[in-house]
């Protein structure tokens, strides 16, 4: 249903306001497993078309797992739910969560610059890519046109180094990225890993995350900033994204501020001014790490939803209208890949299913 703006690519890449609908002093949550629902029918779901959609997923696309919770159990599952594989750029959206708690605290202060927390790379920064905030890096606004220590990202379509004032031009780009993860270890002492098992992994009871199988890597001529790579199961997955559709509260304990999750998943870059940059992709702006459902395009039961991506078929959506979440991964490992356009006609599948 949707178009591409230019190509199918590859390498896929969100003011504090009042909360969404999305918060149920009811919710359920899962334990040390999920929940399926007993009946999909009953919670409005077509039977038929959900077994429809395993035969598209089985029939058209190379996915090694999905799952699909809606209020807090599992409406559909397909494939190895429990294996680990590569998150590709579904990671930046991760930082973006481990940011919260310390920009809540205020050990981070998003408007620090780059010549302030005295970062510099190989070569040297330029004096106007020093002005770049940890704002501008978080929202893929920095100007800071520098090679990146890993490819996967639209630099091949950056302005001139030093010709774009940080905060005014938005471009998908790893050096933002890594540099965040960099700056996010330097504020608080600790690795990406670290946090992520401290402030997600055991709160949330992940039951496949393993620390030992994280690391980073990166060409050190080009960059020393690594990218941090991660390895997560799909059931996993979903339970990032329902600590998102539930405002960063799990069970009675807040782990992201509800604040920074309607944040960073409100678009500061829109589609319309991806487009007009000539820097869009797919029909969706941009938050803080977080690819917004913002366009006419996703109307009806995708209106406030948003997505982390990665390459080969790497997706967490979530669906606030339909208190849905969808986990979508695509083993790279197997020479596998899923084009975004296939995973959109996947949700189109899924929403058709309802109701």
């Amino acid at each position: 249903m949707r178009r591409l703006l230019l190509l199918i690519f590859l390498f896929p890449y969100l003011a504090f306001g009042q909360l969404s609908n999305t918060i149920n002093v009811n919710a359920i949550y899962p334990d040390s497993d999920w929940q399926f629902t007993n009946d999909a029918s009953k919670e409005g779901w077509n039977k038929d078309n959900l077994n429809s959609l395993k035969r598209f997923i089985i029939d058209s696309t190379h996915a090694t797992g999905m799952v699909v919770i809606q209020s807090g159990k599992i409406l559909f599952d397909y494939g190895d739910t429990k294996e680990t594989s590569y998150l590709a750029s579904c990671r930046k959206s991760l930082l973006s969560m481990l940011y919260g708690p310390f920009v809540a605290n205020k050990k981070i202060d998003l408007s620090a610059t780059m010549e302030q927390l005295h970062i510099d790379d190989v070569g040297g920064l330029l004096p106007i890519e020093k002005k770049a905030t940890i704002k501008d890096l978080l929202t893929a606004r920095s100007g800071v046109y520098h090679p990146a220590s890993n490819e996967g990202d639209a630099s091949a379509m950056a302005p001139k180094r030093g010709s774009v004032e940080p905060g005014s031009f938005w471009l998908y780009n790893n050096w933002d990225f890594n540099a965040a993860g960099y700056i996010l270890e330097q504020q608080t002492g600790r690795t990406i890993y670290q946090l992520i098992d401290s402030i997600l992994a055991r709160p949330l009871q992940m039951q496949d995350w393993n620390i030992k199988e994280q690391r980073k890597t990166g060409d050190t001529t080009r960059s020393k900033f690594l990218a941090y790579h991660m390895w997560f199961s799909t059931r996993d997955m979903a339970r990032i994204g329902y600590l998102m559709l539930r405002n960063g509260k799990w069970k009675g304990q807040q782990v992201i501020p509800a604040d920074w999750v309607k944040l960073t998943t409100s678009a500061i870059t829109s589609y319309q001014k991806a487009v007009e940059a000539k820097t869009a992709y797919f029909h969706f702006g941009y938050g803080y790490l977080w690819w917004i459902w913002d366009t006419p395009y996703n109307q009806g039961f995708y209106e406030g939803a948003y997505s982390a991506t990665g390459a080969y078929g790497q997706f967490i959506t979530v669906l606030p209208k339909l208190d849905v979440v969808v986990a979508f991964k695509t083993k790279y490992d197997y020479g596998r890949q899923t084009p975004t356009d296939v995973y959109l006609n996947i949700l189109d599948k899924l929403i058709a299913a309802k109701k």
